[in-house]
């Protein structure tokens, strides 16, 4: 086109010269003029005509491609997120009931001991002493109950031959039970107690700290701390949660099911701990508005330890049906969620909807979407509210569990040497 254009205007600026040089007997110099510039505008609305003629004859661009699926039906259980800290079931403080000498400690610091394992002696001679007294005591006073018995026996038999008078029976009976309650056996057990609590035994079965108190030192009774234990099989976990979630929770809990937990440690990718929650506060706090819940986790190895932190993520125990799409085909408008949908003449339209929680990577829509509809998944860049697209069938695959998105900072060693 811009060829011709070119041959047409080089002629035409060839003529023109030309026409110049011939002899013009009939033309003035006006007439001379206005022939050039008529033959110009001739030339130029020839050019203009090609060149319309030519674009009219472009073609409209073919509708972009985007790939589509219907979104994804599973059942789904929803999980809150909480944060919170592992506590011993049962911390017991050690302590004498007696006063006396530490002779000997039977355990190794830090040991895991069963309950009632011997772990302190306290030197047991004195009251070995003293229960002998009391036995030696009581042991008299049965002698003395004995006669006042026998004597009492012997006179109520001549009461009725007028033998003795009615006031020496009376006497004799009063004896008898002065002597009886005398020779009870309240002393002896005392003194027994006494004995038995100079070998101190755990209470409970657990991790024992170390020791406080060396063999050999004097010891108060329940004053001295001897050592500490806590109970770690089973551990709890206390976490605080807001109002919000605590109502959040009253609403959507199951009353047959448990409140399932699943707890990481701040090395762990996945959540490895599974508990359940067994206790809940029975006020809110005013101070910061949260509300005190445990959980509690079997730990037989002893490998969690009180004061760890955690994450946990905690389930009101009911599953319910979710819609699932990929996380990229949800789009943010302001304030709004917006995922594309394709109609059957391939217009896209923007679909307002309010989305849930990730699921192994999917996004889950809780509202404004239906099983049905065909939602970009692949090239929202080119999909335009009310344009037309070339949609292409897709598959969204099933949600897998991946790992937590931040990778866990595990510590590096400060120092190496060469081993042997």
């Amino acid at each position: 086109m811009y060829q011709q254009l070119n041959k047409f205007e080089s002629t035409a600026e060839a003529e023109v010269p030309e026409l110049l040089q011939q002899p013009a007997p009939r033309f003035s110099r006006r007439a001379r003029a206005g022939l050039i510039a008529a033959l110009l505008l001739a030339a130029a609305g020839a050019g203009s005509w090609l060149a319309s003629g030519s674009e009219a004859q472009a073609d409209a661009p073919p509708p972009p491609n985007v790939t589509v699926s219907t979104p994804l039906q599973r059942a789904i259980t929803e999980w809150d997120d909480y944060t919170g800290r592992f506590e011993a079931s049962q911390a017991v403080e050690i302590r004498p009931r007696v006063s006396g000498q530490l002779v000997a400690v039977h355990f190794r610091d830090g040991d895991i001991v069963q309950k009632g394992q011997l772990l302190f002696t306290i030197d047991q001679r004195p009251f070995q002493a003293a229960l002998a007294e009391a036995s030696a005591r009581a042991a008299s006073a049965q002698t003395q109950l004995a006669l006042a018995r026998s004597e009492y026996a012997r006179a109520a038999r001549l009461v009725s031959d007028e033998a003795v008078s009615q006031e020496e029976v009376d006497t004799l009976r009063a004896a008898a039970k002065s002597a009886e309650a005398a020779a009870a056996e309240a002393a002896v057990r005392s003194r027994q107690l006494d004995l038995d609590f100079t070998r101190i035994r755990a209470p409970n079965t657990g991790r024992i700290s170390d020791r406080r108190v060396d063999t050999g030192n004097l010891v108060s009774a329940n004053e001295s701390l001897l050592t500490t234990l806590l109970a770690l099989d089973p551990i709890y976990f206390s976490f605080d949660g807001s109002e919000a979630l605590y109502l959040k929770g009253l609403r959507e809990r199951d009353a047959n099911a448990s409140q399932q937990v699943e707890i990481r440690l701040q090395d762990e990718a996945g959540y490895s701990w599974r508990g359940k929650v067994d206790f809940t506060d029975n006020a809110i706090d005013p101070r910061n508005g949260t509300m005190r819940g445990r959980a509690v986790i079997a730990n037989p190895d002893y490998f969690l330890a009180p004061g760890m932190f955690g994450n946990m993520r905690l389930t009101s125990g009911g599953s319910a049906p979710a819609l699932l799409v990929p996380d990229a085909a949800v789009r943010t408008d302001q304030a709004r969620k917006l995922v594309f949908v394709v109609a059957a003449d391939g217009t896209v339209a923007a679909r307002p909807v309010e989305p849930g929680p990730m699921v192994g990577g999917l996004r889950s829509i809780r509202a404004g979407l239906k099983p049905d509809d065909r939602v970009v998944i692949q090239g929202m860049q080119f999909a335009q509210p009310g344009a037309k697209v070339n949609a292409r069938a897709g598959r969204i695959d099933p949600p897998v569990q991946v790992a937590a998105a931040a990778p866990p900072q595990i510590p590096t060693a400060s120092q190496a040497t060469l081993a042997n």
